[in-house]
């Protein structure tokens, strides 16, 4: 493109400034600078900045995540974590859960199900070991839960999940 209009000229240092504020995802900067260049002389210049500012738009409207308060909030964040294979921010809001709600087995289950996904056996053992205590019923759910699969060959894992086989 051929810039011999000063206006012009503006509007694409306009318009580069707008791309650089995009690339370093500051949007709402980069929505008002495509808003001036879409002004512009250049239909040209326009059309492409209308496409980035809808982007902006979109980028800019984004629904803030829900406030989490309670040790349920956190655990259902937790496993929604989980699911996307965010380990590390699930870890966060299940051990926000446990802090919150000790004795819910639900979540301390939770907790060992991500250590066993993670590979960290030791922690995952004992976070099962506590679930169970907490209620009993967790031992049946973890002999069919996929999230364990990772410890199905470790003989402590059999005997927590069948005690009664252990039994001479």
């Amino acid at each position: 493109m051929e810039v011999t209009n000063p206006d012009v000229e503006r509007q694409l240092k306009l318009y580069e400034e707008a791309i650089g504020y995009f690339q370093q995802q500051k949007f709402l900067k980069a929505k008002q600078a495509f808003e001036r260049v879409i002004a512009g002389p250049s239909k040209e210049l326009a059309d492409r900045a209308g496409v980035h500012f809808r982007i902006c738009e979109q980028r800019c409207s984004k629904v803030p995540e829900p406030a989490l308060r309670t040790a349920d909030d956190y655990y259902h964040h937790g496993v929604a974590m989980m699911n996307l294979g965010r380990w590390d921010d699930a870890r966060a809001a299940l051990e926000k859960a446990q802090k919150t709600s000790p004795k819910a087995d639900y979540v301390v289950y939770a907790l060992a199900a991500l250590d066993c996904l993670t590979g960290e056996t030791e922690s995952a053992m004992e976070n099962l070991k506590q679930a169970i205590a907490l209620r009993p019923e967790n031992r049946y759910l973890a002999r069919n839960d996929e999230d364990f699969a990772y410890l199905q060959d470790d003989p402590r894992f059999t005997e927590l999940l069948y005690p009664e086989g252990s039994i001479s």
